[in-house]
């Protein structure tokens, strides 16, 4: 059944053009993610498929009855209170709870914070009955535990939806289809997040063909211009101008490879950057959020802080960056640390200013040329000429919050917290901001829910638990980064096993294990030994697939095979990891 047919949609806002052309029918069963940059349009896209706005151009055609449930960017919400905003009695209770929203749901809206707000109004998308969900970042707010649930649920559904997302696993485990819209035009990739990625990869291949074959063509007309025959001596000279022009130029590329030297202007970093003794906190009587932290950063630290909303993530960054004074213990800063921190309300920009001003200052309306460290990051971070140029208030939501994230950057620190930095950040901006930090020299303190920017970013991650029945929360440092973390999690050993074991909706809970007949201990840990190794096998040859994909070029044969293989080197590495999760389980119960 076809729910939402869009055909011919045109958008433009003052100055550019967002897309024009766009077209997209979505079925029963289609689980749609768009991508894009910030700006591209997708919001925007959204707003006309659910007919809250009209497109410049083109019709949207909806099926006869067809119900629709929206969650904008904005969070209106009606009044009442959580519970009865929400309704459909225990479904509605039960997705609250999933959500982080269960000990809320007799509090009115109008007390909630934004965050709270926008979870509230995910809830009540996912629990009404309509055939079409439209999702405007969902995972926006939301927990690791949150984000899971989440895409377990959506994968679930039997109606469509269009999902706008920059999370990464969300789109690999939810999207049948893909629509990216790049260059204000939307392009459909059947298939998940990795038919996506190979269609990019297969488009900016051939754009490169392209330009390679135009550039060839237009240096033999300059030769020919420049011969001077007989019969053409009144050649223009603007049209030779025009063809040195055409040669000089080059095809403009979603995806920006080229190196920049960004790190040599940060200042260096002595060993003692920033430590934390005994440190607690709470808020007035309330309980403790953690108490006798200590905490050492090191030059080069790679740590995330992970953790249910609720647990104190942003505010022990706070704590770190100097901003905030601990109820008990002490902070201790290096001298040569310079911390610069990137929070959720990010700073404030005056909309009538213009983007190169924000960065380099008032430039009394004339055109400023900025230090060669600003724009590199300028350029790197999407903000072309034209854009430098724009009113900030021209700016989409995640324009804005990658200009933030650029100010901060621009202050050139050692030390960077950052507090849920992938919030509102398209996939082009984050894959820019995790190859930014690869080989950045300085301290890096990352609060995140996307576990694909952990899994990138991170070495180490710090974990903060609640305290039992109101008692002081917990941080405890794990090694082996968030990979090394969730497995633990998964095991049932840490945030998910104890945190919501209550929750009304949640399955029972697995049978502890048992000793299968005639299987002895000794056998079991050969067999976990043996998975193990299976699994540094499986995981080093899909390394190398994604290696070889990448430096594949443009044999478009060689690209199929090679993503053919790796997805199913990937089928085998989530088989192994069941496996041995399993054997596992059962000799700890053997212990």
């Amino acid at each position: 059944m076809i729910l939402a047919d869009a055909s011919g949609l045109s958008a433009a806002r003052p100055g550019r053009v967002l897309f024009e052309g766009l077209s997209l029918t979505v079925s029963t069963g289609d689980r749609v993610g768009v991508v894009g940059r910030n700006g591209a349009g997708k919001s925007t896209l959204l707003r006309y498929l659910a007919g809250i706005d009209q497109a410049d151009d083109g019709v949207v055609r909806r099926g006869r009855d067809v119900t629709i449930a929206v969650l904008d960017q904005g969070d209106d919400l009606p009044a009442g209170t959580v519970r009865s905003v929400v309704g459909h009695d225990w479904e509605g209770e039960a997705a609250l709870d999933r959500l982080g929203m269960g000990a809320a749901l007799d509090a009115d809206v109008r007390s909630l914070s934004g965050g709270q707000r926008k979870r509230v109004a995910l809830a009540r998308c996912l629990v009404s009955d309509a055939d079409l969900l439209l999702l405007d970042e969902p995972t926006n707010h939301l927990d690791i535990e949150a984000i899971t649930w989440l895409e377990e649920t959506l994968a679930r559904r039997r109606g469509g939806l269009v999902v706008v997302t920059h999370d990464r696993h969300v789109l690999d485990r939810v999207a049948t289809r893909v629509l990216e819209i790049d260059g204000g035009r939307g392009t459909v990739h059947e298939g998940g997040y990795d038919a996506y990625l190979l269609g990019r990869i297969e488009r900016e291949a051939r754009a490169a063909v392209a330009e390679q074959k135009r550039r060839n063509l237009a240096r033999r007309e300059l030769e020919w211009l420049r011969r001077g025959a007989p019969a053409r001596t009144r050649k223009s000279k603007a049209r030779i101008a025009q063809a040195e022009a055409l040669q000089q130029t080059e095809v403009t590329s979603s995806v920006r490879d080229a190196p920049l030297e960004l790190h040599a202007a940060t200042p260096r970093l002595g060993d003692q950057v920033v430590e934390l003794h005994d440190v607690g906190h709470r808020w007035g009587d309330g309980p403790w959020l953690f108490r006798h932290l200590d905490l050492a950063l090191d030059p080069g630290e790679r740590l995330g802080i992970v953790g249910l909303n609720g647990t104190g993530k942003s505010t022990l960054l706070d704590v770190i960056a100097g901003r905030l004074m601990p109820t008990e213990g002490r902070v201790v800063t290096g001298s040569t640390a310079v911390v610069a921190v990137n929070d959720q309300l990010g700073r404030d920009l005056d909309p009538e200013q213009r983007v190169l001003e924000a960065i380099v200052g008032d430039t009394a309306g004339g055109r400023v040329e900025p230090a060669w460290w600003d724009r590199q990051l300028l350029e790197r971070f999407w903000f072309e000429d034209d854009t430098q140029w724009a009113p900030i208030g021209t700016l989409s939501g995640g324009e804005r919050r990658r200009l933030q994230l650029l100010l901060v950057l621009s202050g050139r620190p050692n030390v960077l917290l950052l507090d849920e930095p992938t919030n509102d950040l398209d996939l082009d901006t984050l894959r820019a901001l995790e190859d930014f930090l690869d080989d950045w020299p300085g301290a890096l303190v990352v609060v995140s829910h996307d576990r694909a920017f952990l899994e990138r970013t991170v070495e180490d991650v710090l974990v903060l638990e609640r305290g039992a029945d109101g008692g002081s929360g917990t941080a405890g440092r794990r090694p082996g980064g968030y990979a090394a973390w969730e497995a633990e999690r998964r095991a049932g050993r840490s945030l998910g096993s104890t945190a919501r074991a209550s929750a009304p909706d949640r399955p029972a809970a697995r049978p502890a294990a048992t000793r299968p007949k005639g299987v002895s201990a000794s056998a079991l840990r050969a067999r976990v030994a043996k998975l193990e190794a299976e699994l540094a096998d499986l995981t080093a040859r899909r390394d190398v697939l994604a290696a070889e994909l990448a430096a594949a070029g443009a044999d478009h044969g060689e690209l199929t095979r090679l993503s053919v293989a790796l997805g199913e080197v990937d089928d085998a590495v989530t088989r192994t990891e069941e496996a041995w999760l399993e054997a596992a389980e059962t000799l700890e119960a053997l212990a």
